[in-house]
C-alpha cells in the first residue's frame, strides 16, 4: 500500500493544484519511486489511497501502468475524500483499505524518498517466521525530527521507551492482525470512515513485544517543506 492521501500543507503552494506525491524528484513523481521499487522486488498488487486531488493521481498512473522498465502492476485505489470527504489517516486509511490486502502487506509513504530501499521477498519472509505483528524501518533522526520516534532493542524489537531513539522511516510490513482487537476496534473496511493515527496501535502491540525494527541508512528524505523538495532536485545523487 502506498499512502497518499495527505494534503501537503506544509508544502503550499505547490500542493495547491498537484497532490504531494505527485510532485516530482529528479524527473519522476515522489510516489513512483517506491512504486517501481515494489515492482522490481516482485510486488505487483499495489492499493494507493487518495484524498486531495486524487483524481490526478488516478489519471496518472491507471490501474495496470507500465513503469520505466519495472514491469507491469495492478493497482486499486481507496478514494477517501469521495467516500468520506477527506482523508482518514494512517491506520483509518488502512483499515479502509483491509479488504483490498492480503494478510501481510507493505505500507509505505508516497512523500518519503529513499530511491536505494529494496522490497524484498526474503523480507517478508523473515517477518512471516517471526511472528511479529509488524516490522519497521527506522533512519537516523534528521534535522527537523531530533528525538525520533522509536527505540530499537539488540533483539530487533521497536520500543517506546529507550535511551537512544529513531525515526519511522514509514516503510513497513504488516499482518492484517494488527488492524483488529485488541489494538484496532474500526471494523475491516472502515465502514463509518473513522479517522485514526497509526502510532497508538504499534505503540500498544510494541508494549507487548509484538513488533520487530531495523535501522536503515541508506539515502532518506521526508519531503514534508518546499526547501527539501529542491534541495533534492539540485544535489547530485
Amino acid at each position: 500500500m502506498i499512502l497518499a492521501a495527505g494534503r501537503g500543507e506544509r508544502m503550499r503552494p505547490l500542493t495547491d493544484a498537484t497532490p504531494k506525491p505527485l510532485l516530482e524528484v529528479r524527473g519522476k513523481p515522489l510516489m513512483q519511486w517506491p512504486m517501481e521499487a515494489l515492482a522490481e522486488g516482485g510486488f505487483a498488487d499495489l492499493v494507493v489511497n487518495t484524498d486531495w486531488l486524487g483524481a490526478q493521481i488516478s489519471s496518472r498512473f491507471g490501474v495496470n501502468p507500465l513503469l520505466d522498465g519495472h514491469g507491469a502492476l495492478s493497482i486499486s485505489y481507496s478514494d477517501e475524500g469521495r467516500d468520506f470527504g477527506g482523508a482518514l489517516e494512517t491506520a483509518g486509511g488502512i483499515v479502509r483499505a483491509l479488504p483490498l490486502l492480503g494478510e501481510v502487506f507493505w505500507v509505505a509513504a508516497g512523500d518519503v524518498f529513499a530511491p536505494d530501499f529494496r522490497f524484498t521477498q526474503a523480507s517478508v519472509d523473515r517477518f512471516l517466521a517471526s511472528g511479529k505483528l509488524a516490522h519497521l524501518w527506522l533512519v537516523p533522526n534528521p534535522a527537523h525530527n531530533p528525538k525520533g520516534d522509536f527505540g530499537l532493542s539488540a533483539e530487533g524489537l521497536a520500543l517506546n521507551t529507550a535511551p537512544e531513539k529513531y525515526t519511522f522511516s514509514t516503510i513497513g510490513l504488516y499482518r492484517a492482525a494488527l488492524f483488529a482487537p485488541p489494538y484496532c476496534v474500526i471494523p475491516s473496511g472502515n465502514p463509518a470512515g473513522v479517522k485514526a493515527p497509526l502510532a497508538p496501535i504499534l505503540r500498544a502491540a510494541m508494549d507487548n513485544e509484538l513488533v520487530s525494527a531495523e535501522l536503515y541508512t541508506g539515502p532518506w528524505t521526508d519531503v514534508g517543506t518546499p526547501e527539501r523538495l529542491a534541495q533534492l532536485n539540485t544535489t547530485p545523487r
